[in-house]
C-alpha cells in the first residue's frame, strides 16, 4: 500500500491579544447593516463567550482609530468570526466599513473580551432583549445556544424602527420553527406604505412583555440596545421588583456626545479645583519616549501619556476592550478593571492604562 502524505494542521487556539484577520465575505443583512465574515491565515479556532467583543484597529483619512464591535458569531462556527456593523449617519467608523472593507483585505484586531456574555451568567431560562443593531451579542448567545442544542429556555424580543429594519429576519424565524424552546417576538416602531406587518408595533412595555413572557421575573435576561432603550428596560424591570443582579446589559462606555458633555464637565470641575500641593503629584515616567509628567492624584495613566502627547490606542474607556493594556516597569497602580486583561498579563507587569491610577510614581514601557 502506498504511504498516503497528510499535511499536520497545527491550531491554534484565540486568546486576547491583537491579531491579523482577512475578511472572507460580506453580507448585506439589511438596507444599511452589513456583516463581515473574517478568518485568520494559518488555522485558528475563534473560541470566545457568546456576546463577548473584538476592537478593530482601522487607519482612517492617515490615523489611527480603534472601535469595538460585538461578535455576532457563534463560537460554534470556530474556524471564522463576524461582526454586523450598522451605517450611521456621519459614522466616521460605520461609513468606513461599509465603504471600504471587503473580501480579502486584512485588518488587526484586539480580543475577544467582555463581561457581558452567556457564559458567566448561566441560566435554564433567559430573556433576551434587543433594540436595533443591539441584538448582534444577543443573537450569538442565542446562535450558540441553538447550534449545541442547548436545554436552554429562550425567549427573544428584539425591537426595530421597521419591518425592513429587522436583521436576522429569516435566521430567527427558522430558529423559532425548529426548536420548541425558542420563543420570538419582534416588535417594530412603525410600518412604511407597502411594507405588510401583522407583528407588535409601537414600543416594548411592560404589558407587552407579560404577553411575550409571562415569567420574565423567573429569567436571566439580557439586555442591548440604544442607551435610552436599556434605561427604559431598567426602568421597568426595577419599577415591577425584578431581581437586577440577573439583569445584565452591554455597553461600550459613553457615546461622542456624552464623551464631549464630560470633557466640558472635567473642564468646569477643574476650573474650581483647589491648587494641589506639588509633594501629592505623581510622576509618571514612559520610558520608550524618553518622556515624563507630573500628575495629580487620581489621574489615570492614559491621562499622563496624553498629556505629553502619547496617544495609547484605546476603545471602551472602561477597562473591559484590553485595547490601552501596557507594561509597567516600575511603581504601583490602581486598577480597576472590568476584565479586559488577563490573571497572567497581571502577573507579568501589565496594565490597563486606561483605569489605572498612579499610587506614586510609575515607569511605563511606551
Amino acid at each position: 500500500m502506498s504511504e498516503t502524505f497528510l499535511n499536520p494542521v497545527t491550531t491554534q487556539t484565540w486568546v486576547n491579544g491583537r491579531h491579523t484577520v482577512r475578511c472572507v465575505k460580506v453580507i448585506q443583512e439589511t438596507w444599511d447593516v452589513r456583516t463581515f465574515c473574517f478568518m485568520a491565515d494559518a488555522p485558528i479556532m475563534f473560541f470566545f463567550k457568546p456576546g463577548q467583543f473584538v476592537t478593530l484597529e482601522l487607519e482612517i483619512d492617515g490615523k489611527q482609530v480603534m472601535r469595538s464591535y460585538t461578535i455576532s458569531s457563534s463560537p460554534s462556527v470556530p474556524y471564522s468570526f463576524s461582526i454586523t456593523v450598522k451605517r450611521v449617519p456621519g459614522g466616521h467608523v460605520s461609513n468606513h466599513l461599509h465603504d471600504t472593507l471587503h473580501e480579502g483585505q486584512e485588518l488587526a484586531v484586539h480580543g475577544p473580551v467582555g463581561l457581558f456574555n452567556a457564559i458567566d451568567f448561566p441560566a435554564n431560562k433567559v430573556l433576551y432583549l434587543s433594540g436595533g443593531v443591539g441584538i448582534t451579542p444577543v443573537m450569538s448567545m442565542a446562535r450558540w445556544f441553538y447550534d449545541t442544542n442547548a436545554n436552554v429556555d429562550m425567549v427573544f424580543v428584539h425591537s426595530a424602527r421597521t419591518p425592513k429594519d429587522i436583521i436576522y429576519h429569516r435566521e430567527l424565524e427558522q430558529m423559532a420553527s425548529r426548536i420548541p424552546n425558542f420563543g420570538l417576538h419582534i416588535i417594530c416602531e412603525k410600518h412604511g406604505l407597502g411594507e405588510p406587518w401583522a407583528g407588535y408595533r409601537g414600543y416594548l412595555n411592560q404589558r407587552l412583555l407579560e404577553l411575550m413572557a409571562p415569567d420574565y421575573m423567573e429569567r436571566e435576561v439580557f439586555c442591548c440596545g440604544p442607551t435610552p432603550y436599556m434605561n427604559a428596560v431598567k426602568r421597568m424591570l426595577e419599577g415591577v421588583g425584578f431581581d437586577m443582579s440577573r439583569y445584565h446589559e452591554e455597553s461600550f462606555g459613553a457615546t461622542p456626545a456624552e464623551d464631549k458633555a464630560n470633557a466640558v464637565e472635567n473642564a468646569e470641575q477643574a476650573a474650581d479645583a483647589p491648587e494641589v500641593d506639588e509633594s501629592d503629584l505623581n510622576l509618571v515616567e514612559f520610558i520608550g519616549s524618553e518622556k515624563s509628567i507630573r500628575i495629580a492624584p487620581g489621574e489615570t495613566v492614559h491621562a499622563a501619556a496624553a498629556k505629553v502627547g502619547l496617544m495609547i490606542p484605546k476603545a471602551c474607556g472602561m477597562g473591559i476592550c484590553g485595547t490601552c493594556k501596557v507594561l509597567k516597569l516600575g511603581g504601583e497602580v490602581e486598577m480597576e478593571h472590568n476584565g479586559g486583561i488577563t490573571e497572567d498579563d497581571e502577573a507579568e507587569g501589565y496594565i490597563l492604562s486606561c483605569c489605572s491610577v498612579p499610587k506614586g510614581d510609575v515607569r511605563i514601557d511606551y
